[in-house]
């Protein structure tokens, strides 16, 4: 459907996860003192640690199995093992792993694509699951995981967002309600994270021979592959990964809505703003990117930059907001704030203290919730799902922008101060990295609409977003609903 600009700005402000069929679920009984045999899936960078855990059978979860699309990946996780005198089996296949029923409980950190899609064949296979942020790679495939999560009571499904497991926030929570600093004003969560070109080819290029390439893509298709680096950079293009607000974001969301109260529901309303700018390359997501999300009563805004402090020096600093928070969470109230672990009234002078350990345990609750048979709400499905289409919903809004430049954004933001302050720090963002040129080529969003009971979107913008958010999925692996 085509847009119009007029429209644009008005709408601006205003299958069986690759199984024939569900196996049913079995779960053996683990007592407190027995070994949980753990498969890890997905086994490169944040894989590849808890991997390690699993291999010192940290957290009372004892490595049992590997598998990646990539088998140098796994004969590398297979020499690990065998270095540490554990043995593993080994597979390509998340499938055929699924299949062993030695296995207690998997771990998912594969790409973001294959997130939600593998977490529902596990659980279906009668396994345990640890599933990496995000948990999905849209709002309707992490829909169907929560569904699936509470079709299987029996079952642990926890998501990996630490944060939720450091006692320090419950405290700031429990500070920020006395009073002590006032009403709640806005949540704000940041990713501040240099962020530099991943190149840009000339041509389509070979995925690596040890790699099974559909394997790999999933329900996704298997288009030709448009990166230098086939691995982590995958995460810059829309078809598998989600950009920073997907990717580091999901943590920092997560964080955002829980000092809001941790809302049941997702917002009615998100607008988002930026670009990709200073970098010619092949990735497709914003390097720049901020969102506003209508949380009633008090609203919540997210940013993004992956371009440095200044002058496009990626060996230099990076920014930080109130001169203390890169990557964290701000939450901003009538006298003060609090910033990550410590308080401050609004001269600056800190107040209060909290001492973070940014999840620490995390990894362990899981093991923990295996054996009592029971999962803390913070940390189940839902609570992952929410803070993931959080990104999806600030993605979606700028996907369906539109170039504007930055006076007509100004001009449109009138009457949102909050938005329009996070907008005019963008700028200057820009204008340090001296890509004043950049400043009539921003993206702004339509202000998308949604009903939070059906988790789909309303209004002018319903039919372009409902499509972004409704992926298509190859047969082999569809994903059901339950």
């Amino acid at each position: 459907m085509k847009t119009s600009r007029r429209r644009f700005l008005q709408g601006s402000l205003a299958g069986a996860a690759g199984l024939a069929a569900p196996m049913s679920t079995w779960a053996r009984p683990i007592g407190a003192n027995d070994r949980i045999n753990v498969a890890v899936i997905g086994a490169r960078g944040q894989g590849g640690g808890h991997y390690n855990d699993a291999l010192r059978n940290a957290h009372g979860g004892q490595a049992m199995a590997v598998c990646d699309a990539d088998m140098a990946v796994v004969n590398q996780r297979k020499a690990d093992a065998d270095k540490a005198s554990v043995k593993v089996e080994t597979y390509q296949d998340y499938r055929k792993l699924l299949e062993n029923k030695d296995i207690d409980a998997v771990i998912i950190a594969t790409p973001n694509h294959l997130h939600s899609l593998i977490a529902i064949a596990a659980l279906q296979a009668g396994k345990h699951v640890y599933v990496e942020k995000p948990v999905s790679h849209n709002i309707h495939e992490g829909r169907l995981l929560v569904q699936h999560a509470a079709k299987h009571p029996d079952l642990i499904c926890q998501h990996g967002m630490q944060r939720r497991s450091d006692a320090a926030w419950v405290k700031i929570m429990e500070f920020v309600k006395t009073g002590a600093i006032g009403k709640p004003v806005v949540s704000r969560g940041f990713c501040y994270k240099k962020r530099d070109s991943i190149g840009k080819i000339s041509g389509p290029q070979q995925p690596p021979s040890t790699l099974d390439y559909n394997l790999w893509c999933g329900p996704r298709e298997t288009e030709p592959v448009h990166r230098k680096q086939f691995h982590y950079d995958w995460h810059w293009q829309w078809p598998w990964g989600n950009g920073d607000i997907g990717n580091q974001g999901p943590h920092q969301l997560d964080v955002a809505r829980w000092v809001l109260g941790d809302p049941a529901a997702n917002p009615e309303r998100v607008i988002s703003i930026g670009g990709r700018f200073g970098i010619d390359d092949d990735a497709t997501t914003a390097n720049t990117q901020i969102a506003f999300y209508d949380f009633k009563p008090i609203p919540m805004i997210f940013e993004v930059r992956g371009l440095p402090q200044a002058d496009m020096n990626f060996r230099g600093r990076m920014d930080r907001y109130k001169g203390v928070v890169d990557i964290g969470n701000v939450l901003e109230c009538e006298g003060g704030y609090v910033a990550e672990g410590k308080a401050y009234d609004n001269a600056g002078k800190e107040v209060a203290k909290f001492n973070k350990n940014d999840g620490a345990g995390h990894r362990r609750h899981f093991f923990d919730a295996i054996r009592k048979g029971k999962l803390e709400d913070t940390h189940n499905a839902l609570t992952g799902h929410l803070a993931a289409s959080l990104a999806h919903m600030a993605n979606h809004s700028y996907r369906l922008g539109k170039v504007t430049s930055s006076e007509q954004i100004r001009e449109h933001l009138k009457g949102n101060a909050l938005f329009t302050e996070t907008f005019e720090r963008m700028l200057t963002h820009l204008k340090d990295n001296k890509l004043e040129a950049d400043l009539s080529k921003i993206v702004i969003g339509p202000m998308l609409q949604l009903d939070p009971a059906s988790e789909k979107y309303t209004g002018e913008f319903a039919a372009e977003a409902n499509a972004l958010d409704m992926e298509v999925y190859r047969k082999e692996f569809s994903i059901p609903t339950v």
